[in-house]
């Protein structure tokens, strides 16, 4: 039986690029006022009010240990489920939708440069893009950071 092909939306953290699945994305948000939240790791930038819901936001860049800069006008906030909860995903850019032949994609090689390994579901080999690192935003958080998140819309 035949993977079926992966519709995956990128996006941009530093000058590289990302892509998530779209299972897991819900919308691209253009980025706005954050309520800081005190007495949260670092990476949780605060909440904000999306349609009468509050999210989580979490900066994407600092969560993978890149360093975190002010947002632009391409910024982004990718609304996101990350196991039971729905996070937004601030990063750089949100740049296409792709659709990814199984067949492209390899399993993560243990160095990959600035990135935890664990965070990576794979990565597509482009023709016209370069290589693509396939993020698995399940992990993106572990069982604590995801309570912590939980408390701070709570």
């Amino acid at each position: 039986m035949q993977e079926l092909i992966t519709k995956t939306i990128i996006f941009r953290l530093q000058e590289q690029e990302y892509g998530a699945s779209i299972d897991q994305i819900r919308s691209i948000e253009r980025m706005q006022e954050i309520t800081a939240l005190p007495q949260t790791s670092k990476f949780i930038k605060g909440i904000i009010n999306l349609r009468g819901e509050v999210i989580p936001i979490i900066d994407l860049r600092t969560r993978l240990g890149m360093e975190e800069l002010s947002p632009t006008d391409q910024t982004r906030i990718l609304l996101a489920n990350v196991r039971e909860i729905r996070v937004g995903l601030v990063v750089d850019e949100a740049t296409d939708v792709l659709d990814i032949n199984p067949e492209l994609i390899e399993n993560t090689p243990d160095l990959v440069k600035d990135v935890d390994h664990r965070y990576l579901k794979g990565v597509a080999k482009l023709e016209n893009r370069g290589m693509l690192l396939l993020l698995n935003l399940d992990y993106v958080l572990n069982h604590d950071e995801i309570s912590e998140v939980k408390q701070a819309v709570e």
